[in-house]
């Protein structure tokens, strides 16, 4: 595969300097054997007949599917996974994921701004309350669910290939520590039932995700923030715990690029009980221990806390993790309305964090 301009050869040496980031982003059913980043195809599937070399002999970031023959660098990954109908496109989605402004051709040719797209796409989407997105929470066993990180989009369309369809969608707000939305994460569902959609790839992320996170609450003085991989993980030990405040990192990846909010003294990583997991959990840990913040790893019996939240039950959850949630003796309740979000206006005015009780 081929891209001309030299702007897209300097993306592609940035993406190759970030190669096993770019792999867990973007291929997240794979994993690293070796030198090499190993998966089953370019959609992603598990297996062994794509290999993208990640460090040693030859160029990190090449890539070839034994099956097929097909080759090619990350930035050729990246346009097949986002399904980018133009190089232009892909390169937008590689800018996103390095934290890489617009180039001066591309704004002033066709503006486009990733975080802005997210943002507009927030402010079209209404509160979960009431709505197909909640009662696919609660398909899960997820009783908490009406924070105002999440709203409902009912026909959000999904691109598959050249073809598009329209699904209801659950749409999560990314955002910094300030507050500020980055991003979204969308998840399509099934009309008909409280299902995933049956589509290749019924989550995608839009803006900037990598190292942020969806928040349910803010912490507060001494209480800890426990941090998690996906929604639904998260919001597992929100409904065993209703008093903690947390946050979902939406990717192994993005756990372990996680950044704790200035001041924070207590963070509790709830990992997925997977090789990635553990390897983020790992990274985000020593991170913490860097920077004086006490970390704690739990682990789910299953393979995530909503595993364990559907086998065990709330009480089992509560009577395991309630202890390691409680603040300092002393510590005053949570602020109300803390950490909105600041996206230009937009549905709805309980702030990202809040819930209904």
């Amino acid at each position: 595969m081929q891209h001309g301009p030299s702007s897209a050869a300097t993306i592609a040496v940035a993406l190759a300097a970030r190669a096993e980031e770019v792999c867990r982003r973007y291929l997240p059913h794979g994993r690293r054997q070796g030198r090499y980043w190993i998966c089953g195809d370019l959609d992603g599937a598990r297996g062994r007949s794509l290999f993208v070399r990640l460090s040693g002999a030859g160029k990190p970031g090449k890539w070839t599917d034994a099956a097929t023959g097909e080759h090619g660098d990350l930035l050729d990954l990246i346009r097949h996974r986002t399904n980018a109908p133009t190089l232009r496109a892909a390169l937008d989605e590689a800018r996103s994921f390095l934290a890489l402004p617009v180039s001066p051709a591309t704004a002033s040719d066709e503006p486009y701004d990733a975080t802005e797209a997210a943002r507009r796409l927030w402010r079209r989407c209404r509160a979960v309350d009431g709505t197909h997105a909640e009662r696919y929470l609660q398909a899960r066993g997820l009783t908490r669910c009406r924070f105002a990180a999440l709203r409902f989009h009912p026909e959000l369309r999904y691109r598959e290939g050249s073809s598009a369809r329209r699904f209801p969608a659950l749409v999560a707000a990314v955002t910094g520590a300030d507050g500020a939305i980055t991003g979204v994460q969308r998840t399509w569902l099934d009309p008909r039932s409280p299902a995933k959609a049956g589509v290749a790839d019924p989550r995608k992320a839009l803006g900037r995700i990598h190292g942020l996170a969806v928040r349910f609450g803010m912490p507060f003085d001494d209480a800890p923030l426990v941090v998690g991989e996906g929604i639904e993980t998260v919001l597992s030990l929100i409904t065993a715990v209703p008093e903690i405040t947390a946050a979902a990192a939406l990717s192994a990846g993005s756990l372990g690029a996680f950044a704790p909010p200035p001041g924070l003294a207590r963070l509790v990583i709830a990992r997925d009980n997977d090789e990635d997991g553990a390897l983020a959990a790992e990274r985000l840990a020593r991170r913490c221990a860097r920077t004086g913040v006490a970390a704690t790893v739990i682990v789910p019996a299953g393979n995530d806390f909503n595993d364990d939240l559907v086998d065990l039950g709330a009480a089992a959850l509560r009577a395991r993790f309630a202890p390691l949630f409680r603040p300092a003796a002393g510590a005053p309740g949570p602020r109300a309305g803390a950490g909105g979000p600041r996206s230009g206006g937009g549905r709805g005015k309980r702030s990202v964090g809040q819930a209904d009780r």
